[in-house]
């Protein structure tokens, strides 16, 4: 069942609060669910399990299970495309009202959307590292390799269907026949360049993505449940600096007592409200998500105001 519009008010009250403002946007899964991409806590998700960096690292019949089901789901990740709430922020980079995005995902819908300024806080699903001599390469070339060495694998499981995770891999239950293979520079092990559970970001990129809050004149939150720490510390600092904080999230997030406005609401539909408001001004005042389209598979809308 698709939301009703996100609350009027809200939205009024929120483009207030970002309207000529250098706002830094944070999103996480919940923005991408609109583009079929399962986030891992939205109020409407199954239990899923990700996968640990030591899990990956210390175990081969984890590493095993982890490649044969990206070798599937990353396909689908690729083939995804941006959704309005995607490109509702491109449009507000191109109207000089976004500054910058941190992103949770490693879909790279954002860039796909247009967004000049994206920081990919975990990394992204299009490429692969090695572990031992840091060689880098694409997604797609290891593809192939992956393909050669498993004839036939793709096809048997597609034809009993999948169902793709948030993280570029698959549900898939047999996986034990599936054969991984090492950096083809060292014979070390391969990782998706994508920053596991239990694994630290990049100090070169968290510093990138502290200054950029740092310069922020607000920051919008869309999607993320701010769970992980290294999400939740840009409101907390964000918080700290001053700044006002506005989140858009079906369902409570570890930020929501640092909010200054916290909207309860589809990140697709209240993002469109919101560039309608702020790339308008001086227009007759527009419906509320006008331009959006039909959205399905959202759930409730509401408001939930903290003290300013």
């Amino acid at each position: 069942m698709a939301d009703s519009p996100p609350d009027g008010t809200a939205v009024r009250r929120a483009a207030g609060l970002l309207a000529g403002r250098g706002v830094v946007v944070v999103t996480g899964a919940g923005l991408s669910t609109d583009s079929g991409i399962p986030d891992y806590r939205g109020p409407q998700s199954p239990p899923r399990t990700p996968m640990t960096y030591q899990q990956f690292v210390g175990d081969a019949a984890f590493r095993q299970r982890y490649w044969a089901r990206n070798h599937l789901g990353w396909r689908r990740m690729d083939a995804a495309r941006p959704n309005p709430g995607h490109r509702a922020l491109a449009r507000l980079e191109r109207a000089g009202i976004v500054a910058g995005v941190i992103t949770q995902n490693v879909d790279l819908l954002h860039t796909k959307a247009g967004t000049r300024r994206v920081i990919d806080l975990h990394g992204t699903y299009a490429g692969v590292c090695c572990l031992r001599c840091g060689a880098r390469i694409s997604r797609l070339g290891l593809a192939d390799r992956l393909e050669a060495a498993n004839p036939g694998f793709a096809e048997d499981v597609s034809a009993t269907g999948i169902e793709v995770a948030p993280d570029a891999d698959a549900v898939v239950a047999d996986t034990g026949r599936f054969r991984m293979l090492d950096c083809a520079a060292c014979g070390g092990m391969l990782k998706p360049d994508i920053v596991y559970f239990g694994e630290n970001v990049p100090a070169a990129r968290a510093a990138a993505a502290l200054a950029l809050v740092d310069s922020a004149r607000a920051l919008l939150v869309a999607g993320s449940s701010l769970t992980v720490l290294s999400g939740l510390r840009f409101v907390r600092r964000a918080a700290n600096n001053g700044v006002p904080v506005v989140i858009v999230n079906r369902g409570d997030t570890r930020g929501d007592d640092l909010a200054t406005l916290r909207i309860e609401a589809g990140c697709s539909e209240t993002l469109c409200a919101l560039a309608d408001h702020l790339t308008a001004p001086g227009q007759p005042e527009r419906g509320v998500g006008e331009g959006c389209g039909p959205l399905g598979g959202i759930g409730r809308s509401g408001v939930k105001s903290a003290v300013t």
